[in-house]
């Protein structure tokens, strides 16, 4: 290659503004060696301006294939697949089944922004007091948000999502990590996961009802999911015993708490172990294992235990059938301010009543 650039070249460079002055000598020698041949050398200015081109932002183009992926995470209802990554960018598919909620919320970083394209689908949006079908084509963009938005899907739904920092290695490690536990949970009984996955929608609904910030939401959602897994130490015979428990079988159920807490310590923040802990405690200290009383309980373990008792009431049980909604609520009513927190209470009476459940 001969250089051609001349001093054309060098006013182009000047255009650039400085040049990264950080380079090594070496790096530069080779790409001076490198740009040229025959031994003709490259000016430095124009040697810096190749490196930097050429070695921080390459220039590259790929294609990928139906149904291929850089990786991929499946979590019960939910999957996510990482399509491309570069310059802090990522392209994921998520594919959401029918009947469940989600919800985009603020990010840490202001600047970061995110953009969803519905492939496949329909889901509702709640914003502004509004709630907006979205479809098939339609898209929404989230930046410098100041609270969660959320959604609930009306069928299965597929959407392409773009966010401009790195998130899925995060992610995948937080839903590996949850699925694992999930899953020795699953193998041993598989009433207590279906009815973690109830409890932690009727919980994410309570909590946008009151309007919980983003971390909150997150450690609810998570304590949520895994609130019994310490049932997993508890023998089978008990857990689905027809009849009415001994003292001695109670004291092994009332271990689930203590127990679950202990398995998430070293996956999670401290504060999901703590509301694990806390979820079967009550206001009048009633409650098991360590009969916490009133402020002192966590407000996430208040959401729970009103989403755990109403759920526990109004599904099949080994020892009796299911209880209507309304018998549930009014339950839940009789004890609020003794047992159960009365804004939570109150929150989740105004739910059921929009969703027409009573």
């Amino acid at each position: 290659m001969q250089n051609r650039a001349g001093d054309g070249f060098n006013s182009v460079i000047a255009g650039f503004g400085s040049i990264p002055s950080e380079l090594s000598e070496d790096s530069i020698e080779n790409f001076q060696k490198i740009i040229y041949d025959k031994g003709k050398k490259a000016s430095l200015i124009e040697a810096r301006f190749f490196y930097t081109v050429f070695e921080v932002i390459p220039m590259t183009f790929s294609i990928g294939r139906s149904g291929e992926h850089l990786e991929q995470v499946k979590f019960g209802h939910f999957d996510i697949s990482l399509l491309s990554r570069g310059g802090g960018t990522e392209v994921m598919v998520q594919t959401i089944t029918k009947d469940h909620m989600f919800y985009v919320y603020p990010s840490d970083n202001p600047n970061v922004m995110e953009f969803f394209y519905i492939l496949k689908g329909e889901m509702v949006c709640e914003w502004e007091g509004e709630k907006i079908t979205l479809g098939q084509g339609d898209y929404y963009t989230a930046y410098n948000l100041k609270e969660a938005v959320h959604f609930t899907t009306l069928s299965d739904v597929v959407y392409l999502w773009v966010i401009t920092e790195p998130t899925f290695y995060q992610l995948s490690e937080e839903v590996t990590n949850l699925k694992k536990v999930v899953d020795e949970v699953e193998k041993k009984d598989r009433y207590t996961y279906k009815h973690s996955e109830r409890v932690a929608e009727y919980a994410i609904k309570i909590a946008k009802k009151l309007r919980l910030p983003k971390e909150r939401l997150e450690q609810l959602y998570l304590s949520s999911i895994l609130h019994d897994i310490g049932k997993i130490h508890t023998p089978i015979e008990v857990l689905n015993k027809p009849g009415r428990l001994t003292d001695e079988e109670f004291n092994i159920i009332k271990r689930h708490p203590i127990d679950g807490a202990e398995m998430v310590k070293g996956l999670y923040h401290e504060e999901i172990s703590k509301i694990i802990l806390q979820h079967h405690e009550r206001l009048n200290g009633t409650g098991y294992p360590n009969r916490v009383k009133g402020e002192d309980i966590l407000f996430e373990a208040k959401i729970i235990a009103v989403s755990d008792t109403f759920d526990a009431m109004t599904e099949d049980r080994a020892y009796r059938k299911a209880l209507t909604a309304q018998f549930a609520l009014d339950e839940l009513k009789k004890l609020k301010g003794t047992h159960y927190d009365p804004e939570v209470v109150d929150a989740f009476e105004h739910i059921l009543i929009e969703e027409k459940k009573v």
